[in-house]
């Protein structure tokens, strides 16, 4: 162990570009089940539960909740503010202040 560097890589996303994210996936899959749309987002539930609500909250996508046996099974979509939002503000927004692994392969 001695002289071995480890190199711990969190990588840290701004909160618009998780509502991006999650717009993107929803819209590209059109409905997701909760379990898949964090998991094509690399999000948590419990960090990112309050991203979700808001966006629903929002209008921006809409949560259907359907009886799966003695469990429930919550699935996601976007709405059309949604897919609007998306295009007329995050888009340019990202446009503007790219994530910075686009930037750098730009850069190159």
């Amino acid at each position: 162990m001695y002289g071995r560097t480890i190199i711990l890589s969190h990588e840290y996303r701004d909160r618009v570009y998780i509502r991006k994210d999650i717009i993107l996936k929803l819209t590209e899959h059109g409905e997701l089940n909760q379990t898949s749309l964090l998991s094509f987002c690399g999000l948590n539930l419990m960090k990112h539960k309050d991203i979700l609500e808001s966006l629903e909250r929002k209008g921006f996508i809409s949560r259907a909740e359907q009886a799966w046996g003695n469990k429930k099974i919550i699935k996601y979509a976007v709405t059309q503010k949604g897919r609007e939002f998306c295009k007329l503000i995050l888009e340019p927004y990202e446009d503007i202040f790219p994530r910075s692994e686009k930037h750098d392969r730009e850069q190159s």
